[in-house]
């Protein structure tokens, strides 16, 4: 997981926390909990795959509520 993360710009990564912060905020959960460990490695793959702008959204949608 982290070195897809370094892979990422410093913009991206950025996006990444803090979609899955929100995502965890939402759900109720730590961020360096299981959970929110998989949020931040599916945040990490879908920004890989241009999924930037509904990365919020994609995330709930794949992951659902907690």
């Amino acid at each position: 997981m982290l070195q897809s993360l370094i892979t990422l710009s410093d913009k991206d990564i950025e996006l990444v926390i803090t979609a899955v912060r929100q995502w965890c905020t939402k759900n109720h959960c730590e961020i360096d909990s299981n959970e929110g460990r998989h949020a931040l490695t599916l945040a990490i793959d879908l920004v890989q795959n241009s999924s930037r702008d509904t990365l919020l959204q994609s995330l709930t949608e794949r992951l659902g509520a907690r």
